[in-house]
């Protein structure tokens, strides 16, 4: 299973109202990979992720159509549990968002004690593990009570690396995550993604091709809704098979 694919999109659509935002995109992710997603602003890039944790059809009007598979489940089956799918697949916005009036322990700790855990040791290791991982113990190990949202804004950000660690979904998904961050804070959270492809599947969004091809292994070109080109990083950046790609990347359009 671990070369086996995690995820697997299947004629996926996504609409806002009449406005069709992504169109029949199929795209297969494997294991251990961290994907990039690039493309000019607006080109359904947000939405498309969106999708693989059906955040999506939480804004009003919004619907879509298709397949997502996750470990060889289709995330859209009848029955399917919305919010046990967010559990699998982490999110990490672009913009910090640390529960108000939570500690930065329960912060990290909130997705464990939705899903039951409730033993005080269990929690700790979980979450002293998880902030280890997003790089940020050493820094907070004694501000565990105080709140998240009292953390500088890259900090925030590793805290909410921690919080979609904390229950060890297969996939993460990241919208832009260091978009709103000084280069010091961005060049850590990049570390960590290229750290974390050990154990975690990484799909990023960025706007910053540099970012895409220092951390991705494969990297998705997306305009006007849909998938241009999907291949190795190295390929997309150095000899795509696209014209349109091309002209993107060397920056002649977008």
């Amino acid at each position: 299973m671990a070369h086996g694919e995690v995820l697997r999109v299947e004629k996926l659509n996504a609409f806002f109202g009449a406005f069709q935002a992504v169109k029949d995109v199929d795209i297969s992710v494997k294991h251990n990979e961290v994907v990039a997603l690039i493309g000019p602003s607006g080109c359904g890039k947000s939405t498309f992720i969106r999708c693989l944790n059906r955040l999506h059809e939480e804004v009003s009007g919004a619907r879509c159509t298709g397949d997502v598979w996750l470990d060889g489940k289709n995330i859209y089956g009848p029955g399917v549990d919305p919010v046990l799918v967010r559990r699998n697949v982490g999110m990490v916005f672009q913009k910090p968002n640390p529960f108000p009036g939570l500690s930065v322990f329960d912060n990290v700790a909130v997705g464990l004690k939705l899903a039951g855990v409730s033993k005080k040791s269990v929690l700790e290791e979980a979450v002293t593990t998880a902030l280890k991982k997003s790089a940020l113990w050493e820094e907070v190990k004694d501000k565990l009570k105080q709140p998240g949202t009292g953390l500088s804004g890259g900090q925030q950000q590793r805290l909410c690396l921690a919080r979609a660690l904390a229950v060890k979904p297969p996939v993460i998904l990241m919208d832009e995550p260091t978009s709103a961050l000084d280069p010091i804070s961005t060049a850590k959270i990049e570390e960590l993604v290229v750290e974390l492809k050990d154990e975690v599947t990484v799909v990023i969004v960025t706007h910053n091709m540099q970012q895409a091809s220092r951390i991705s292994n494969k990297t998705a070109f997306f305009l006007l809704g849909e998938l241009i080109e999907f291949g190795k990083t190295s390929n997309i950046f150095t000899k795509p098979q696209n014209t349109k790609t091309e002209q993107y990347i060397t920056g002649r359009f977008g």
